[in-house]
């Protein structure tokens, strides 16, 4: 006799259900690539911490909205990013100076102190000119190369068409490599 074995459901399936171990799920594994593309945003961590929250708030009222549940993560990080553009103009925020205190991340290939103090030197550097782009360019980037989204998640996440991501990636890419090339 051959039996099928029944498809256990998805956690989005399961959250939509009211499960609170699949949303606690859901949570552990989004929130700190939310974090970390609000705070690039920010620059402020209580505040990327109350747009995560507000994410997953909104995001509890609105997943049966949701068509397709392997859509989850761009879906979230659209909220997030909505999110992000009405703290934004709220605050008038197109620039922000960077907080210092982000970047002790220690670096497990360091072999040495100055080695380390290098690369967070490099970095802070990298951060300071990734601060001098349009947030949108910043947006994108953030999205495609640290989040790693497909440029049509990306597109679903800013409401844009994929051609504006496209343009907008190819012109962050371009003033970074201008601004790193003048670099003295």
């Amino acid at each position: 006799m051959l039996v099928v074995a029944e498809r256990q459901p998805s956690l989005v399936q399961a959250a939509r259900a009211g499960n609170p171990d699949a949303w606690e799920a859901l949570f552990h594994r989004y929130q700190l690539p939310l974090y970390v593309y609000l705070v690039e945003l920010v620059h402020d961590r209580q505040t990327s911490l109350d747009l995560v929250q507000e994410t997953f708030v909104n995001a509890a009222r609105h997943l049966d909205t949701l068509r397709a549940d392997d859509k989850f993560g761009s879906w979230l990080f659209s909220i997030a990013h909505q999110k992000w553009l009405q703290y934004a103009r709220k605050r008038r925020l197109e620039t922000v100076s960077l907080d210092d205190g982000m970047l002790e991340i220690p670096d497990a290939d360091a072999t040495t102190p100055e080695t380390w103090l290098l690369r967070q030197e490099q970095a802070a550097s990298f951060l300071a000119l990734l601060q001098r782009l349009p947030a949108a360019h910043r947006a994108v980037l953030l999205l495609h190369f640290v989040e790693d989204f497909s440029l049509h998640d990306i597109a679903r996440i800013t409401g844009t068409p994929v051609g504006t991501v496209k343009s907008r990636l190819h012109y962050a890419k371009q003033t970074l490599r201008k601004l790193i090339e003048d670099q003295p």
